[in-house]
């Protein structure tokens, strides 16, 4: 049987494989969304990161990840995003958005149909290991999902409810 809304023998790409992703940052969104830009300055303990810095570390990562890891159009990962620039929330998502829209069309074109599909081309990591191109989208996405969660959390102490997964 093959996905809803897939003809056959149309290709699957990865922004189909990986299609949750939009869910996720929707939900991040909407978490940021409900914040002021003064509470983007908030954390927990002096020594964290703010909402703001977590959100900025989000996109950060994302960037290095595939301009680094994958697209290798940088020799060293790349200065993260910083904070100090990003101090509204319409900045913040701005950022989120800029970064993840080169994601999403670097992975409609990458095919996910077996028997060998590009998702699983291999990639040696600069500091030794190899992984493929599908751990590094679901380590990207898992990351994003982990920071996300904290900001959740971190809407808690502010009293807020967190939005629904």
């Amino acid at each position: 049987s093959r996905p809803r809304g897939r003809r056959r023998g149309a290709t699957m790409h990865a922004d189909q494989l990986f299609g949750h992703w939009d869910a996720v940052r929707e939900g991040l969104f909407q978490a940021l969304d409900q914040l002021t830009d003064e509470q983007l300055r908030f954390t927990p303990r002096p020594e964290l990161r703010t909402i703001g810095a977590v959100a900025c570390h989000i996109a950060s990562a994302e960037n290095g990840w595939l301009s680094h890891i994958v697209w290798r159009e940088t020799a060293d990962w790349p200065a993260d995003f910083g904070v100090s620039e990003y101090t509204s929330v319409a900045a913040l998502k701005g950022l989120l958005g800029r970064v993840h829209s080169r994601t999403k069309a670097y992975l409609a074109t990458i095919s996910a149909d077996p028997p060998s599909p590009q998702v699983d081309q291999p990639i040696v990591l600069p500091w030794g290991p190899q992984v493929s191109l599908r751990w590094v989208i679901w380590h990207v996405l898992e990351h994003e999902i982990h920071h996300r969660g904290e900001i959740y959390l971190m809407l808690g102490l502010l009293g807020m409810e967190a939005p629904d997964v």
